[in-house]
This record gives structure tokens, sequence and C-alpha cells, in this order.
């Protein structure tokens, strides 16, 4: 590992820096703040969306100043792995390939080798961070926003004895059924749509999966809502399944960072109070 920078903000430090990953078979980048204080500090993870590196979220959610009075960790990973010998999308499109991992572990033959990102962000990273930073990793929790709230959805359905508590913004909740996730798991994944439901979060709660209650907003004026996100099905899965899912439709944000920055303090309070 490696700092690229580092930089003092509201009494903490906000952190880049790279490794060498095995997972990824290359360099990646991601960005850690640690708010004031000796530590240890409970972990927020948070996963980015298409097109997205980790300077989206360092750089316009305003996060630190929250993070900073709450006593959060946050780390926030690349979105995929980067290189000039990884795989991209054939047509360059910008839903697949390079900024668009969907924080799946790839079986097909094109991208196996580096698109690893379930493996990397829920493994070799926060091994890292353990070794690196002042981190409580028995007190993590996840976030994330679109393709990043997909995977912070979930990774902890997947996971609930790793993470306490799960936020999204605008996530993709169940991919298998919008053509985001169809386009990313064909190629990724294959044609077997059976392995397709370990990375939807509908398909995980349907068949049995479990987590504590859920924070997500969603604007009423993404452009996504109706084709890509569907947070309906989530709501409906929750209901079935007993989960408690608090689903705040936010009257008029967008799919952008202005809607994130706006309710990013919501989301770092409810997961300070689940991580006490």
């Amino acid at each position: 590992m490696k700092t690229i920078s580092k930089a003092k903000s509201f009494g903490g430090t906000q952190h880049v820096c790279e490794i060498a990953s095995k997972e990824l078979k290359g360099d990646s980048q991601f960005s850690v703040y640690v708010p004031p204080g000796d530590g240890p500090f409970p972990v927020v993870w948070w996963l980015s969306g298409l097109t997205c590196t980790q300077e989206n979220f360092t750089t316009k959610a305003g996060a630190q100043r929250a993070a900073s009075e709450l006593g959060l960790m946050i780390v926030a990973p690349d979105t995929s792995p980067r290189g000039e010998d990884v795989a991209d999308d054939p047509e360059g499109a910008y839903d697949f390939g390079l900024g668009a991992g969907f924080y799946v572990d790839a079986t097909q033959p094109r991208y196996a080798e580096h698109y690893r990102m379930y493996s990397f962000v829920t493994a070799e990273l926060p091994r890292a961070i353990a070794a690196a930073f002042p981190a409580d990793m028995d007190r993590q929790a996840i976030s994330g926003h679109s393709m990043g709230g997909h995977g912070a959805l979930t990774l902890a359905l997947r996971n609930p004895d790793t993470y306490r508590s799960v936020s999204a913004f605008a996530p993709i909740v169940a991919p298998t059924q919008v053509p985001w996730g169809e386009k990313a798991f064909s190629g990724y994944l294959g044609e077997d749509r059976d392995l397709w439901r370990n990375h939807d979060a509908v398909a995980l709660i349907t068949d049995g999966a479990r987590a504590g209650d859920i924070l997500v907003d969603q604007g009423t004026a993404d452009g996504f809502l109706e084709a890509q996100l569907k947070p309906d099905l989530l709501a409906r899965a929750c209901h079935a399944a007993g989960i408690p899912l608090t689903l705040r439709m936010q009257d008029g944000y967008d799919h952008s960072y202005y809607f994130i920055a706006s309710f990013i303090a919501d989301h770092l309070r409810w997961h300070a109070e689940r991580l006490r």
C-alpha cells in the first residue's frame, strides 16, 4: 500500500491510497477518511456507482464533517479494476467494463482474471485497512449509490455477520430484472440466471437471506427510477420477509451527488447508532 495524498479535514485526515491487489491483478486506488482521535474507529464502507472512482464520493458527498462528529472511518474503494491489460466493454459503453464492476467475481474468461470486486471489497481490502489504519473491524457498516447501492445491499445480505448496518441511495435492487443488471451479469457471470441470484438483493431476500433494518433514499426525479431502480420491488420483498425497511422517497431529487450530499449525514447517523 502507498499513500497518494492526504489532507486534514474537519480535524481528521482524508487519505487517498493505492494497493497492489492480488484479487484484481493490478493496482487499485481507494480513499480513507480517519476522524480525529486515536481510535479504533467503526468503519463505514462506501460503494460508488457506474462510471465512478473513489474520487466522486470523496470530493462531492461532503461526508467528512458528519464522519468527524460521529467518529466514523469511511473507506471508499474504486468501482472496478483498472489498467491497460484490464478488459473493457468491446463497444466502450459506460455501463459495463471499466467503472462498472458491479461488485461481483466474474466467471467468464474475458473478465475472470481481473473483475473480482466482491472478493476485493469483502476480504482483501479489509485486511489491508485493518493493518494500516486504526479501524475497529468488529464494527463495520456498508452503504452505496446506484450500482454501489446494489453492492451494499447484496454484500450485507450475503455477509450478515460482517456488516452491522446497511443503507443505500437509489440502489439497483433487482439487477436480474433490469437492463443494467442483465447486461452486466450476462457478461461477467454467463447466461445461467440461477448464478445471478447471488448478486440480486430482491432475489437474495426471496431465497432466505436476511439483514437488519435497511435505510434507502430514492429521489422522485431520478431519471433511472422506473427502468433500472424499482425500489417498490425491494419494499415488497422486505415486507414479505419481515425485514424493516425505511424507504424515503425524496421529492424532486435526482440521481446526482447533489442528492447524496443532501442526505449523507442522515445515513452516517443511522450507521453510527447501530455501530455503537
